[in-house]
């Protein structure tokens, strides 16, 4: 390992923080209680806002931050939209002779309206690139839009290729609307070529009428490619029994460990707490709030006080609303809480590689002289980049920084029936866990 240029440190000797986070890492490594945590979490289940499995599980946040004898936890109050899946979700390919069905893999996306009991049923047109539907002359009155453009596959990294392929499941119902269509199938944005929908949010913007989406699975999207192929009148018929209530109590939940020295300021680990009802919600973002748990309990075991309060956040509603992240940077706007930093873990927990320093290139260059240290859990880079959707409300003051594990396997698992607990590997969340924590505690020491 090069040796750390001293000018580089205020509070500490290279050498002191080489041999922290040395410790840091292989505690994590071995005593493996944040992992052990994240399945206690996902013994819950899935935990859309609003839901019972939500308060559940926010009940247990608030117990376990308290055994565990943090300094001070928080539950703080945010009203979250309350959008319910329901038990009917069908969808079937209907032949000609209306009485051979052919059923497809769906789940309607996050804030659709439902179909009425009788169903819905009628042609389909099909588009393999969401911009044509702008672009090209069709006629599409009264007709399933069927949204088919793959997840790039080019792609290195693969955060583009989502960013590229989620646009039609935001988007589509709108745009079907927009042109005569009666609702909206979306290929699921997943780099996994198996039959289990993806979901996520949809958006209406209330400029056109209300028309009901849903993903599908990426073997049963081929499958009616090559059905529309050979028959271009074919029909879909298709039953969904969501709907929105009113919303719903909630909170986000808040621990810290006080600074010995500089107490009202903060440096925050944070992901979000809600997850989509399906799979567990392990890797989206169970995964990521037990590493910023992680975080305070590391440092609390090991008897290492930080110069300033370390604050985790488990943030609700990310996922449909972004709530609890907006709830979050109002008050703390308007009680004047100094923030020095802000990291989120919001990728999965998978292999450390690196963290996005967001719009801050003269902080960046002074963290890049810390990566000897951070080396020490596999951190490889730091780098200009996104730091995430909660912390990003904090429009004012703190350095965001995202936490970037490597990203091949996110997309096999996000927003489906496949994202469960053994689906992390304790040794990749645990090393993504001690990353974090080095990180802090520079940032706790070191001030900027």
């Amino acid at each position: 390992t090069p040796p750390l240029p001293a000018q580089e440190f205020r509070a500490h000797s290279a050498e002191h923080y080489q041999a922290a986070a040395k410790t840091i890492t292989s505690y994590a490594l071995s005593h493996r209680e944040g992992y052990r945590l994240l399945g206690e979490l996902c013994a819950i289940g899935p935990r859309l806002s609003g839901s019972e499995n939500s308060l559940k599980a926010i009940r247990w946040a608030e117990k376990t931050m308290k055994d565990l004898g943090f300094d001070r936890v928080i539950l703080q109050p945010v009203k979250v939209p309350h959008w319910v899946r329901g038990n009917v979700e069908e969808a079937a390919i209907v032949f000609e002779d209306q009485k051979l069905l052919r059923p497809l893999s769906v789940a309607a996306l996050g804030g659709s309206i439902g179909v009425g009991e009788a169903g819905l049923e009628a042609e389909v047109i099909e588009f393999t690139r969401f911009k044509d539907v702008d672009s090209l002359q069709f006629d599409g009155q009264g007709k399933i839009f069927f949204f088919n453009e793959p997840f790039d596959p080019t792609v290195v990294t693969t955060f583009p290729g989502y960013g590229k392929a989620v646009q039609q499941r935001v988007y589509g119902a709108d745009k079907a609307s927009a042109h005569g269509g009666v609702a909206a199938l979306v290929r699921s944005a997943t780099t996994r070529a198996d039959n289990i929908p993806h979901v996520g949010s949809m958006r209406y913007s209330g400029k056109v009428a209300k028309v009901p989406a849903a993903a599908i699975g990426v073997q049963d999207a081929e499958y009616l490619h090559q059905a529309l192929q050979k028959n271009p009148r074919l029909k879909v018929r298709l039953k969904l029994s969501c709907q929105t209530l009113p919303d719903a109590d909630s909170y986000n939940i808040i621990a810290d460990l006080i600074g010995s020295e500089y107490p009202d300021e903060y440096v925050v680990v944070s992901g979000h707490f809600d997850s989509w009802d399906k799979g567990d919600g392990a890797h989206d973002d169970g995964a990521g709030c037990l590493q910023a748990l992680e975080v305070l309990h590391i440092l609390k075991e090991l008897g290492i006080r930080p110069k300033r309060t370390i604050r985790c956040i488990f943030y609700i509603n990310e996922e449909n609303g972004v709530r609890g992240g907006k709830v979050y940077a109002k008050e703390a706007e308007k009680a004047g809480w100094k923030h020095i930093a802000a990291i989120e873990s919001d990728r999965g927990a998978f292999t450390p590689r690196g963290f996005n320093f967001q719009d801050n290139p003269g902080q960046l260059e002074r963290a890049q002289a810390w990566l000897p240290v951070l080396a020490n859990a596999g951190i490889d880079w730091i780098r200009p980049g996104g730091s995430g959707v909660d912390i990003r409300q904090m429009k004012k003051g703190p350095l965001l920084i995202g936490y970037a594990p490597d990203s091949q396997r996110y997309f096999d698992y996000h927003h489906s029936d496949n994202d469960v607990y053994a689906a992390v590997n304790p040794r990749e969340f645990e090393l993504g866990a001690a990353a974090m924590t080095i990180l802090a505690y520079l940032l706790s020491e070191e001030g900027l």
